[in-house]
């Protein structure tokens, strides 16, 4: 199995779950010198590939890494992301462009240069997107267009690979305690400096890889896995302009200290 984003957070977690339950695991990441240091339960065979997925021929020889040393790819983790947080009229559209790289053609890059071997295993691509994926977030217009073009781009890919024996996993978690928000980028594209706004708790990135191994186990389509994801699925879509409300008041401040 293939895992982008594993020099730390959930993608750490996600390579070492898969590990642990004797799965032969290529772990990438553009932060080579991190990646290096993730150690793996005895016995696991392992390959650790540096690779920028927003890099379409980085992830064309990384998949073709894979292939070589283990015979093939039979798991596809498209884990790698990154955010903003500022309001769309102080963000400057290369901002957004950056996200769209990571998050959306990252994805698509990896999963393109898999998918042949995945489809000759039967096997199975998961993408970690958000509940940004399917309703709105206020002061982070670029990463939940990412996210939604991660439902979009997913949702249809699976109707075309279903048939021949592919499964198709999207997962939309709420706040992970990970690295994604301290690395968030400012509307300028520097680091953002205000604190991050959240509803509820953050899961531990362990607890994360557990729910999504299980629910890769069970061949689920969509994975909702904590009280705050589910709660927003179900408001955004019975009631959309009360999510919205709630929303932006729970993390509405984002938007004046995004123009800071």
């Amino acid at each position: 199995m293939v895992v982008t984003g594993a020099a730390g957070g959930l993608g750490r977690a996600l390579a070492l779950r898969f590990a642990a339950a004797g799965a032969r695991v290529v772990a990438l990441d553009r932060d080579d010198a991190v990646l290096q240091g993730l150690t793996f339960p005895e016995g696991t065979q392992a390959l650790r590939l540096a690779c920028d997925v927003s890099n379409e021929a980085d992830c064309v020889r990384a998949m073709a890494e894979a292939r070589r040393a283990f015979g093939g790819i039979d798991v596809l983790i498209n884990n790698a992301g990154i955010t903003h947080r500022s309001a769309f009229a102080a963000t400057r559209t290369e901002v957004i462009r950056r996200v769209m790289e990571v998050n959306y053609f990252g994805a698509l890059h990896c999963t393109h240069a898999a998918l042949e071997d995945i489809v000759a295993r039967r096997g199975m691509v998961i993408a970690v997107s958000s509940i940004a994926g399917f309703a709105p977030l206020v002061a982070r217009t670029g990463y939940a267009a990412s996210k939604h073009a991660l439902h979009g781009f997913f949702d249809s890919l699976r109707t075309e690979v279903e048939p021949l024996g592919v499964k198709v996993l999207l997962v939309c978690p709420s706040f992970i305690q990970t690295g994604i928000e301290k690395n968030a980028l400012a509307g300028d594209g520097g680091p953002a400096r205000h604190a991050q706004s959240i509803v509820g708790s953050r899961s531990t990135p362990e607890a994360m890889a557990e729910k999504i191994f299980a629910a890769a186990q069970a061949e689920r389509r969509l994975l909702l896995p904590d009280r705050v994801s589910r709660l927003s699925w179900w408001v955004s879509r019975l009631a959309p302009r009360l999510y919205e409300r709630l929303m932006v008041k729970k993390l509405g401040k984002e938007m004046s200290e995004g123009r800071e």
